[in-house]
């Protein structure tokens, strides 16, 4: 399973971006997929999470309410709709992808800033 995000970016607080993940491969395996985040001197935390189907999602308290995780299995493509971005979202976002057997999946990461 190979993935690649897009979409980052320098944006003004307050503003929105749109981070999309394309997966390919061995994309039949994959079963929960999520972003995640590291800004400078900080681990790297879990953003938002969704299954497979999409039915469940789950967010970091941080983002509750401004972001929105989404997938489209057709296109075998996740999103995150980031709205109300604030400088403290500044990080790398990097895509993640889990197979029922276990195996983990990590995209190159995409740069997002926010300036105040």
């Amino acid at each position: 399973v190979q993935l690649v995000e897009s979409g980052g970016g320098l944006v003004q607080a307050g503003g929105s971006l749109r981070l999309s993940c394309a997966a390919s491969g061995s994309t039949f395996s994959i079963n929960a997929m999520g972003w995640y985040r590291q800004a400078p001197g900080k681990q790297r935390e879990l953003v938002a999470a969704i299954t497979s189907g999409g039915g469940r999602t789950n967010y970091a308290d941080s983002v509750k309410g401004r972001f929105t995780i989404s997938r489209d299995n057709a296109k075998n493509t996740m999103y995150l709709q980031m709205n109300s971005l604030k400088p403290e979202d500044t990080a790398v976002y990097y895509c993640h992808a889990a197979t029922a057997a276990g195996f983990r999946y990590w995209g190159q990461g995409t740069q997002v800033t926010v300036s105040s």
